[in-house]
């Protein structure tokens, strides 16, 4: 990754592009707990309306399950990679995940849990077959949240890797991610044959970034920090206002 200068903004949205959006932090602002965010009606008017005017070739990626997604964005149920790619409801509706060994991830949630019974302001967050444990209420605890998960990874025998956030540290199964994704949707309709875009703020948008890379297309970093991504738009206001602009 570098950090050099990237152009300060991305083309303007074409109704012939594939578009991918990581969801907090990009479309939305972080808040303390990832149940307490809130989801303007502006930005769900703005996705609906990029859905119709791309053809349906909007999809949200995310390390939020499908459910929780769902729950953000109600009015429409958009195509999403959930749980950073492990979970995908395609085009036409079809749901698939891939597969996690659930019994090692229900013993490395007991010592999770265990672990942080005596650390008031951590949030550990079930996924089914991910965990992820957020300090964003208790940022001096970080350096403790990455030891812990460290400590605990190597119980499930090499199937999972960590993947640090911003505030959080997450246990998910290895080899999947958004980039993988991205991959898996461009090879069906209405996504095969466009050119990828993907907008994202964190460490885990990186993946897709480099596959967007790869094939030609878009990727945009929102926000500071280094990245692999070609563009930047400094914060969530600006993300809205380029989608205003199709």
């Amino acid at each position: 990754m570098s950090a050099a200068p990237l152009p300060p903004l991305p083309p303007f949205p074409r109704s012939d592009w594939a578009y991918f959006f990581d969801i907090d932090g990009t479309l939305i602002d972080f808040a303390d707990t990832p149940s307490s965010v809130r989801v303007s009606d502006e930005v769900r008017r703005l996705l609906e309306r990029l859905y119709q005017c791309a053809g349906g070739a909007v999809a949200l990626m995310s390390g939020r399950t499908i459910a929780e997604v769902d729950r953000l964005f109600p009015a429409v149920q958009l195509p999403v990679a959930g749980q950073h790619g492990v979970e995908r409801r395609n085009a036409a509706g079809v749901y698939s995940r891939h597969a996690a060994p659930t019994e090692r991830v229900e013993l490395a949630r007991q010592r999770l849990t265990a672990a942080i019974a005596d650390k008031p302001g951590l949030l550990l967050e079930d996924k089914g077959v991910s965990l992820a444990l957020h300090y964003r209420r208790v940022p001096e605890l970080a350096d403790f949240v990455q030891r812990t998960m460290q400590e605990v990874l190597p119980q499930l025998a090499g199937q999972y890797s960590l993947q640090l956030g911003k505030s959080v540290v997450e246990m998910k199964p290895a080899g999947k991610d958004k980039g993988l994704a991205v991959r898996e949707f461009l090879e069906e309709p209405p996504f095969a044959g466009r050119a990828p875009v993907f907008v994202g703020d964190d460490d885990t948008d990186e993946y897709g970034f480099h596959v967007v890379n790869q094939l030609g297309g878009h990727s945009i970093k929102v926000g500071a920090g280094a990245t692999a991504a070609r563009w930047r738009l400094p914060d969530v206001e600006a993300v809205r206002q380029w989608l205003r602009s199709i």
